[in-house]
């Protein structure tokens, strides 16, 4: 698929969900879902990043909605899902068994495409790895496999520091010095403590470094909306939940696993220049899954609606509904 032979895609006009709800999946969490696109279509289904980042309405215009049947949803804790920011029964293994229980009692098919980036990205192999059976293709961006050092490139110094370094000593002030050699640690005491006022500041440090990471030009938009209180304190405790946990992943599991998405057709979009997860990770998994059509895109970054990553992902919908 040569990405420059044309004009770029951008986004599928704004569509309504023809369906609404709650599942109750457990543990006191009820997740929103939504169903958008064509009833009979091809089966697909959203995972949005973060952790903690919630849907939103243009995630689901990525899809030709007369050819897709496209399940959207607000993972545990995040956007419409309750209980709000709850790190309770809130792991990779949860959210994978949630999948499931959409697949089967909200959408109501056999198998279906699984499409997600970032965080997202790391869901849709953990759920394809633990159900081949269920994956008819993926479509991947901005790979992260939740080894260690992708972490420490974001949380410890000499990664996007390196990048962005007044933006990591406004970061890094939040916390006092004898505690700055852990900061995913001292993140988590002060957006799990007691005192309200201070988690929120957290919140919006922790959601403000993400926020400059993700676009390949500062964009004010993307950082006003991380920092938002009712969107920050979701963002900032589950990720650093997940963060602190290694993402209940083994190192190199996910791609010791890859072998078993053999056979299943898979498109990667990687922003050359994303400096939230670096295309190491995507050339990794490209190796562990030669198969996968991986596209690094010379002018991108991370987030889905820059032109290059969104031309490739909207092109990768459009492949495998036919098109």
């Amino acid at each position: 698929m040569d990405i420059q032979s044309t004009s770029r895609r951008g986004l599928y006009p704004q569509i309504d969900p023809y369906e609404t709800g709650k599942l109750d999946v457990g543990d006191g969490h009820s997740l929103y879902w939504e169903l958008c696109g064509n009833p009979d279509g091809k089966p697909a289904v959203f995972l949005h990043g973060g952790p903690g980042g919630g849907s939103s309405p243009d995630h689901r215009r990525q899809f030709n909605p007369d050819k897709y049947k496209i399940l959207v949803f607000d993972q545990r804790g995040c956007g419409k899902s309750t209980p709000y920011a709850s790190l309770e029964a809130n792991t990779t293994e949860h959210l994978v068994a949630d999948i499931e229980r959409l697949r089967t009692e909200v959408a109501k098919v056999d198998r279906w495409m699984v499409f997600g980036g970032s965080w997202g990205s790391t869901l849709s192999l953990a759920y394809a790895q633990a159900h081949p059976e269920r994956a008819t293709e993926l479509v991947l961006r901005g790979i992260f496999l939740f080894d260690q050092h992708e972490v420490d490139w974001l949380y410890k110094e000499g990664g996007a520091s390196a990048i962005y370094p007044e933006y990591w000593d406004e970061f890094v002030s939040l916390i006092p010095e004898g505690e700055r050699g852990d900061l995913v640690e001292a993140y988590r005491r002060r957006l799990t403590g007691d005192d309200r006022d201070e988690q929120l500041r957290a919140a919006k440090a922790w959601s403000k470094w993400e926020g400059v990471t993700v676009t390949l030009l500062p964009n004010a938009h993307v950082i006003e909306e991380f920092t938002s209180p009712d969107k920050a304190i979701a963002i900032a405790r589950i990720e650093n939940h997940y963060m602190a946990s290694g993402g209940w992943l083994a190192e190199g599991e996910l791609l010791r696993g890859a072998e078993k998405l053999r056979g299943i057709p898979g498109v990667i979009i990687q922003g050359r220049h994303d400096s939230c997860t670096p295309p190491k990770a995507a050339w990794a998994l490209k190796k562990a899954w030669p198969e996968v059509d991986l596209q690094i895109i010379p002018d991108g970054g991370h987030l889905f609606n820059e032109p290059g990553i969104l031309d490739g992902l909207v092109r990768a919908t459009d492949k495998f509904a036919g098109l």
